[in-house]
């Protein structure tokens, strides 16, 4: 049991000496997970750092027992009427926690994945901008771009007094407005509002109690208020009239100049004079996409739209139609779209025989899109209708099917492009008519947080006073907001950027700076590594957030491994020495200085006495070079990217510099789709040379291994087959008949059927929360008890489940084939993990080094290219250590490995370094400089040249 007495700091605030004030958080006894009965004592009101080899107890400790007990006792202050709907929380395994103020959780893992959250919604900027456009915003035309005018009931009568005097009007109220329909009802409804005229599509015609029109045509209907001539002293039967047209018309009404022919419009509304056009009066929903006020109505409100691809329907134009030319059809067989197609043609006089390629310009496209008319065909039996409409328009229809399995049918031949209607901005187009400062509020919702700053900078001066009063307030807390996202580095994101296409990193900072705005006092904030993602530029800044929100009167818990963090806080916890069960004690605790000395693991490499060695001579690689020309996808600016074959290259720059738009969009799709044919679409670029020097390609990203608790390290490995296979062969299993089926906790068989081998039952509570309980009948172990009979070694299958990556190391060492898949996740550095751990509860960076070991365990021809996503997530500078040694052991095969990373101790061992900047946003996208790191650091060009020389004059090198 290790105790520490929290020291106190200088930095304090002037929250931390308040008289009475708990100056400390005291935790005794916690036995969490692998914690082993750990008692520890915090000092509030400053920025704490829980640093420590991966899987050594950080997490359980900060977490599963501070922030897990913060929230218990918060639950507890409600009533037991609204307890009961919110189900309770299990008290952590810690004997007591003392001091412990309100506890909110940062942590990574809790990015939206709704497609209409964005960064403007969820920092709620966009929410204050929707108010500002509904309250200051001019209306324009989006007919003749002109000013929309609204007008007075009286002002539209001393209009037509002054203008039209002497003149004979008739006085309309528009009901229909370009729609189709017969509108019988509509007709008999006027007869009895007293009507008995109206002007239908531009003529004047008497009503009749059975009259109606064509169903199928567009119309344009107006009652008929009254004819005049117009007369000062008329001006009551006028005003009279035209408030009658306004009530009927909803807000509008025509006036037709008989003499002249000519309609002129007026509305209580904003209107168009020139056109009629006229829109409501505008509301803060009008500008959400989120609400039918607001959205477009072709995308829903998403910004894009499900397209069906040609290519991907035609994917061989040398084919024909009976060969399976239509890739969605197959090839030819007795069914109707085939007959339907086949008449067609006919009567076209071409062959479904005949490759598409030949085939003319008017079949194709009546084949894709279908008939504009229904065609009638004579032939010697008669005439028929054929009615055909298209393969596309097929295909579409299919998309709204209820059936599963179809519409994922139809996704193969699909692909996302930006809404035609809305341009990408989400917002009908009357929405995008009122402007500020003659922008609308997509505009600026697409702009940089950067740019979006400077332009509402003195907004006030380009504005009317009017709007200047209205718009005090809320420019000020818009500004607040958008300075908040730039402390934390986020400078280059949109407020239109959707939230599930963010890092881990990126969503945790844009809560950390939301929480800033929130001012609250005497919290406890708890975070997960927020310096994920973050190149050292931008680190300071988000140090100083920190600092910041500390500074408000908050104690601040960062579970972290940044280097400069732990050297800038307040305190720091090490926990260890190993992980898994060789963690789980405080190794040490105090501030910064005081670790430093300590003859910690983490200590030796934060004071430099140890640090990952840089070789001195490179690799020279194959002397091949992928090569890809043009990419100009979202800011890149006609890059030619160059990546030299059989060598450990990194890409580097800052934070949206391009570096993903670059790899993950562009280069990646390209190579996936050459070797694999996936659908996916690349970012735009001119052409790519030296496919033909590799063989494939494999990216290990941070993306969940499984959405499922049935996911696991084993069964994603496959080294679960291996292990089920070896039950299976064991003398007992044979004896039994067992095959490895029945070792399988998916399938029948072998699986306790209680809880279909999940080894929890869920307890539907109807209008509670489901309630998961261990399975009675299994006891948690999944199988049911003859399968737990076979045993390997006095162990049984749920055994092996529940051992870590380093036990089964050991106890299979006499399985070569089970051995080398879980040795390569004990060299990643995942030893600490069980086989069986669910997938769901593995961070980012576990779930990428169990896809990379996966990949490890695999035979490799010497020429595939990794592409990595910053595979440094999470881990302590001795597992970055063991990290470097298997990408070097990758590498040394003569495979390419591509790493995208900020993290100096990886960027300083590569082979070849590809810089990306010199910024963010629209100021990156450039290649700044490339080489050796040697050759980078001396260049003095763009922001990593500058750390990569401070590192590397202070590295470990090797001959």
């Amino acid at each position: 049991m290790a105790f520490n007495q929290a020291q106190e700091n200088n930095t304090g605030t002037a929250i931390a000496s308040m008289n009475g004030d708990v100056q400390q958080i005291e935790v005794y006894g916690a036995r969490e997970h692998n914690l082993k009965n750990v008692s520890l004592t915090l000092p509030r009101y400053k920025l704490v750092v829980f640093t420590g080899i991966s899987g050594s107890g950080k997490s359980s400790l900060a977490f599963d027992t501070i922030y897990a007990e913060g929230q218990r006792r918060y639950m507890e202050t409600f009533s037991a009427y609204a307890r009961s709907f919110m189900g309770g929380l299990e008290r952590p395994d810690v004997d007591k926690i003392e001091g412990l103020s309100p506890v909110i959780s940062i942590e990574q893992k809790t990015t939206s994945r709704n497609p209409r959250s964005t960064v403007g919604t969820i920092t709620e900027i966009y929410d204050f901008m929707r108010l500002l456009w509904a309250r200051t915003a001019e209306a324009f035309s989006y007919e003749t771009g002109e000013k929309m005018v609204r007008q007075s009931d009286e002002q539209i009568v001393n209009f037509v007094l002054d203008n039209f005097n002497e003149k004979r009007l008739v006085i309309l109220a528009p009901v229909v407005k370009g729609r189709k329909g017969h509108y019988r009802e509509l007709f008999q409804q006027i007869l009895k509002m007293g009507f008995l005229r109206a002007r239908i599509d531009g003529e004047l015609v008497e009503i009749t109690p059975k009259m109606q029109v064509d169903r199928y045509k567009i119309h344009d209907i107006e009652i008929v208020i009254d004819k005049i001539v117009v007369k000062e002293e008329d001006r009551y039967r006028l005003s009279s009239s035209i408030q009658n047209a306004l009530t009927h018309g909803k807000g509008t009404t025509l006036i037709l100049d008989v003499d002249a022919d000519k309609t002129h419009f007026f509305s209580r509304h904003l209107m168009d004079p020139a056109t009629g056009i006229a829109y409501d009066d505008p509301a803060p929903n009008s500008f959400s996409f989120n609400s039918p006020y607001g959205a477009c109505p072709v995308c829903n409100g998403l910004g894009e739209i499900q397209e069906i691809s040609e290519e991907s329907i035609i994917p061989d134009k040398n084919l024909s139609i009976r060969r399976g030319g239509i890739a969605p059809l197959g090839e030819y067989r007795d069914i109707w779209i085939f007959k339907q197609i086949e008449a067609l043609f006919k009567h076209f006089k071409v062959s479904v025989a005949t490759p598409l390629k030949d085939l003319p310009a008017e079949v194709m496209k009546v084949l894709l899109y279908g008939l504009e008319e229904d065609l009638e065909v004579n032939t010697k039996k008669g005439n028929y209708i054929i009615e055909f409409e298209g393969i596309v328009n097929f295909l579409k229809g299919q998309m709204e099917s209820d059936s599963e399995g179809i519409r994922a049918w139809i996704e193969d031949y699909t692909q996302t492009t930006t809404c035609p209607e809305c341009n990408g901005y989400r917002l009908k187009k009357e929405s995008l008519h009122f402007k500020i400062d003659g922008k609308n509020i997509g505009e600026i919702s697409v702009l940089d947080i950067k740019k979006l700053a400077t332009w509402f900078n003195n907004l006030e001066d380009r504005i009317s006073e009017r709007q200047n009063v209205i718009a005090k307030e809320l420019l000020k807390e818009i500004r607040k907001r958008i300075g908040f996202l730039l402390d934390v580095g986020l400078d280059y994101l949109s407020l239109h950027r959707p939230v599930r296409t963010l890092s881990g990193g990126e969503s945790q900072r844009i809560r950390l700076a939301t929480q800033i705005g929130t001012q609250l006092v005497g919290v406890l904030y708890i975070m997960d590594e927020p310096s994920i993602g973050l190149h050292q530029r931008d680190n300071e800044r988000l140090i100083n957030a920190l600092k910041e929100l500390r500074d408000l009167g908050n104690s601040i818990i960062v579970v972290e491994h940044d280097k400069d963090m732990i050297l800038q806080s307040d305190y720091v916890v090490d926990i260890g020495p190993g992980a898994g069960i060789h963690g789980g004690n405080v190794v040490t605790a105090g501030t910064p200085e005081e670790m430093m000395n300590a003859g910690t693991t983490t200590a030796d490499f934060l004071s430099n006495r140890r640090g990952i060695q840089v070789p001195r001579v490179k690799r020279t690689g194959t002397g091949e070079i992928l090569r890809l020309s043009g990419a100009t996808g979202n800011n890149l600016k006609n890059v030619t990217l160059e990546i030299p074959l059989g060598k450990m290259v990194c890409v580097t720059g800052v934070s949206g510099s391009g570096k993903s738009s670059l790899i993950h969009d562009t280069l990646y799709p390209i190579l996936n789709t050459y070797f694999f044919r996936a659908k996916r679409e690349p970012l735009p670029y001119k052409k790519i040379e030296g496919l033909e020097k590799i063989d494939k390609v494999i990216e290990v990203d941070q993306s969940p291994i499984g959405r499922t608790p049935r996911s696991n390290p084993a069964t994603y490995t496959g080294v679960f087959t291996d292990i089920r296979t070896l039950f299976a062969q064991l003398p007992e299993a044979k004896i039994r008949g067992y095959t490895p089926g029945r070792f399988s906790f998916n399938v029948k068989g072998g699986r306790c059927e209680a809880c279909q081998g999940a080894g929890m039952r869920t307890i539907e509570m109807n209008f509670l929360p489901d309630v998961y309980v261990p399975c009675e009948v299994c006891k948690g172990k999944r199988y049911n008890r003859e399968t737990l009979e076979v045993r390997f070694k006095g162990k049984s299958i749920t055994d092996v489940l529940d051992m870590t990556v380093e036990q089964a190391v050991d106890f299979f060492e006499s399985q070569p084939r089970i051995l080398r898949r879980i040795q390569t996740l004990f060299e990643v550095g995942l030893g600490y993990v069980t086989l069986g751990q669910q997938a769901t509860t593995l961070s980012g960076g576990e779930a990428q080094r169990v896809k990379l070991a996966t990949e490890l365990s695999k035979k490799d021809t010497g020429q595939t290219l990794y592409i990595l996503d910053e595979p440094t997530t999470g881990l302590h500078f001795q597992d970055i250590e063991h990290l470097t040694e298997v990408l070097h052991k990758l590498t040394n095969k003569g495979n390419t490995v591509l790493i995208i990373e900020h993290n100096l101790d990886l960027i300083k061992i590569a082979d070849h370094i590809i810089d990306i900047g010199p910024e963010g946003g629209d100021a990156g996208g450039t290649i700044v400089a490339q080489g050796t790191p040697e050759e980078v650091a001396a260049t003095g060009l763009g922001y990593t040249s500058r750390f990569l020389k401070e590192e590397l004059s202070t590295s470990h090198y090797i001959e």
